[in-house]
This record gives C-alpha cells, sequence and structure tokens, in this order.
C-alpha cells in the first residue's frame, strides 16, 4: 500500500483517484458481441460460452432435476447459513416497503404515489473465482418481495456446464426457476435482448468484471435499465489510535481478495497505528489462499494519514466509497457526519463481512464514488413510483385560475382550454 502523510487538500484528488483503464478498445469489443446476440440469439450465446467459458452447453435452461440434485449436494451447515442470511434480509427489506399516502394538497384535489412493481428484472450472479450466491440473496429477495412478475437469473457455467450448487440451492429457496447457464456479456445481450429461450427483461442487476460492466452500461443506452454504474469494490476504513490493527487489516484483505481491480482506503489520525496495520496485513496475507489477487489489489491502495478527524471524515466524504468501516473512539458520533458512502459500518465489532453476508443490508452498493450520487440496491430498485390525482369537480374549480394563469403565461394556451372547457361543461 501507498502512504501519504498529511497530504494537502491539493493532493486529495489524486490521492482517491481509482485505477483505470483505456475502455474504448474494450467497448467496441462488447459492442460487436451484444449486435451479434441481437441478431442470432441463442446460436451466438452456445458460439460465445464456447469461446469464453470453455464448455459447450446446448440446453441452458436449468432443469427442476438440476435443482434437486443441487439441493441435495449441499451440505446441512451452508443450507442452515443461507436460510438465516435469507431471514435476516427479507427483514430488513420487508421494512423498506411503502404503503401509499394520500395527501389533499387544497380541498378536492387528492394526490398520492404508489409504488409499483418492474414486471420484468434479470439478475446476473458472478460464478467464476467466487461463485456469489451471497448476491442471489441480496438481489432475488427484494425482486420477490417488491412482486415482480418475472424473474431470469443468468450465471456463468463451470467446465462441466452446471451452475454452482449453491447458487442453484438459493435460487429455489427464493423461488426463482427461471434459471439459464449463461455468463459475461453475453447473458446481459440474453436478457437486454431476449433470445429463443431467454426472456427479455426491462431491468438488470448484477455485478460482474469489466467486460460485464461494460455490457451493462451498452445495453442502457439501448433502452434496458440497470441497477447502477458499479466497477470493481472498494473498502475504506477510518480509524484512529484506538482501533484494533488485526482487526483493520482483516478488513483491507476481505475486500482485497474480491481481485486486482479492487481498492481498499485506510484514512486514520494515527501513524502508529497505519504501520500496525500494514504489519498485520503482511502477515495475514501470508495465509490467504487468493494472496496473489490481493496482493495485486493492496498495490493499487492507499493509507492516508490526516492529523484530525474532522478532516479525516471530509477526505472519508470526498472518496465515497461503496464500504466504509469507522473503528474510533466514538465511531457513533462520525458516522452520522458521513454523507458519501454506499454503506456505513459502525465500531470495531461491525465488520464489511457482516454486511456482505447476513447482517440484513443489501451489498449491492455503488463504487467508483457513484455513491456522492447513488445509493444501493433496496426495494425501491425493483419499482416504478407512479404518481395519482383525482380532482372532484369543486376541486378543479378551486384550482382552474391558477393553472390557466400559468399555461397562458408560458404560450400553451391548449393546457389553458383543456380546464375551461370541463368549467363551461360542469362535469
Amino acid at each position: 500500500m501507498k502512504i501519504s502523510i498529511n497530504p494537502q487538500r491539493s493532493e486529495w484528488k489524486a490521492l482517491i483517484q481509482r485505477p483505470v483503464f483505456d475502455a474504448s478498445h474494450l467497448e467496441k469489443k462488447v459492442d460487436k458481441i451484444l449486435k451479434v446476440i441481437q441478431q442470432k440469439g441463442d446460436r451466438a450465446i452456445r458460439k460465445y460460452t464456447k469461446e469464453f467459458d470453455g464448455v459447450t452447453v446446448r440446453k441452458t435452461l436449468v432443469s427442476s432435476k438440476e435443482l434437486k440434485n443441487a439441493e441435495r449436494s449441499v451440505s446441512d451447515e451452508l443450507k442452515q447459513a443461507i436460510q438465516r442470511a435469507k431471514a435476516n434480509i427479507e427483514v430488513f427489506h420487508k421494512a423498506q416497503i411503502a404503503t401509499p399516502e394520500i395527501i389533499e394538497t387544497m380541498p378536492g384535489v387528492r394526490c398520492w404515489r404508489k409504488s409499483v412493481a418492474i414486471d420484468k428484472v434479470g439478475l446476473y450472479i458472478p460464478g467464476g473465482s467466487a461463485p456469489l450466491f451471497s448476491t442471489l440473496l441480496m438481489l432475488g429477495i427484494p425482486a420477490k418481495l417488491a412482486g415482480c412478475k418475472e424473474i431470469v437469473l443468468c450465471s456463468p457455467p463451470d467446465k462441466e456446464g452446471n451452475l454452482h450448487p449453491a447458487i442453484l440451492y438459493t435460487a429455489s429457496l427464493i423461488g426463482i426457476s427461471n434459471i439459464y447457464k449463461i455468463g459475461g456479456v453475453q447473458a446481459i445481450a440474453a436478457m437486454a435482448f431476449g433470445t429463443e429461450t431467454v426472456p427479455q427483461v426491462y431491468k438488470i442487476f448484477g455485478p460482474g468484471n469489466q467486460y460485464v460492466t461494460c455490457a451493462k452500461q451498452l445495453v442502457q443506452k439501448a433502452g434496458t435499465a440497470i441497477d447502477m454504474p458499479a466497477g470493481p469494490s472498494e473498502v475504506c476504513v477510518l480509524a484512529d489510535e484506538t482501533a484494533d490493527p488485526e482487526f483493520i487489516a482483516s478488513d483491507l484483505l476481505s475486500q482485497a481478495e474480491h481481485g486486482p481491480d479492487s481498492q481498499v482506503f485506510l484514512v486514520s489520525t494515527s501513524e502508529k497505528l497505519i504501520q500496525e496495520v500494514l504489519q498485520a496485513t503482511q502477515a495475514q496475507l501470508e495465509k490467504l489462499p487468493r494472496k496473489e489477487l490481493a496482493e495485486k489489489s493492496l498495490q493499487n491502495s492507499q493509507a492516508v494519514f490526516i492529523q484530525n478527524m474532522s478532516e479525516a471524515v471530509e477526505l472519508v466524504n470526498e472518496y465515497a466509497s461503496e464500504h466504509l468501516i469507522i473503528c474510533c473512539k466514538d465511531a457513533g458520533k462520525w458516522a452520522d457526519q458521513i454523507t458519501n458512502a454506499g454503506s456505513v459500518f459502525i465500531g470495531s465489532y461491525s465488520p464489511e463481512s457482516a454486511g456482505d453476508y447476513a447482517s440484513g443490508t443489501n451489498h449491492t452498493l455503488p463504487t467508483n464514488g457513484y455513491a456522492r450520487a447513488y445509493s444501493g440496491v433496496s426495494i425501491d430498485s425493483f419499482v416504478k413510483k407512479i404518481t395519482y390525482q383525482h380532482l372532484t369537480q369543486e376541486g378543479l374549480h378551486a384550482i382552474a385560475q391558477t393553472v390557466v394563469t400559468m399555461a397562458e403565461t408560458e404560450g400553451l394556451q391548449a393546457h389553458a382550454e383543456a380546464i375551461r372547457v370541463r368549467l363551461k361543461n360542469k362535469v
């Protein structure tokens, strides 16, 4: 990790810069694949699956037999863990379901807003080096609670043409049966445009590598909504001299092991703590099976010493991290001053791992600084907010002159006449 000591504010922009790469070549390649799949459908899906995943899959739709076999192969311990996580996630997300409230803005004029589920949604679940069945919980549960009529799930097959049993078990537990063995760009294309076997959806959710992210951004331009513009995962830790360096090192590594393009960012008011964290990180790194991936991630990461906590909080807000862990005295007080973060973990016993899996909050969060303007996935992500209004004859009379005056001032005479004709006819 790179270390910065008391950087000037003029240096902050460079400090918080995420790793960047030239996407122009990537966009051309991804766009070509999208267009071929849009034209040739399932035939192109099979071609690219063989090319990119190294396996021939003749039937992409997962069968009921495969689902039953998957359930038998998942251990009871893992089933119990998934069920516990599912229960917590459901409790947290059920509380987000809004009941319409009718507001009478003036006598005879009633307005309200109603949440209506998106009819068709697509979920992309990575299945390469880490089959993210936890992400399926985070996306599938709110989709079901919101009332989406059709949920399509795509995940890349392994070298034998199968999906990870934990992904299939989790899908069955949630109640998703429309599952396809399709990964990468081809999965995003299949859900965005539809094929002979894969239904077209209206909105696509889920993380992925740079190819998947690029594909999502391109299909959004073509008219399919996406959850958010997400990039590589990241964590920021805000710590003072009271923090435990072993805890912080484990938090940094739990993020770094995602992959070489992930980033960790440590901001501390203690130089001594930074050195202790770096030592603990190196010691813990040696024991990790994904050591090489984590090492590459740490090369793109920063540890920053800031003299006082108020300024440290300002830097953290500038960084706008996907995950923010606050390990310091009066952590709750400083958490109240956070304005830019995807999800905040308060205190030494609130590791990011808890939110990633089972505390109940959603782990699908904005990255790459988008937390300045975007929220993480929630029930709201799977619904549209439709507004309604109902005016009585008296209500229209009461508001009529206001509307006529404003419409005529804007030069929109037909708008004004839509009011006048009703007044004349005494509806």
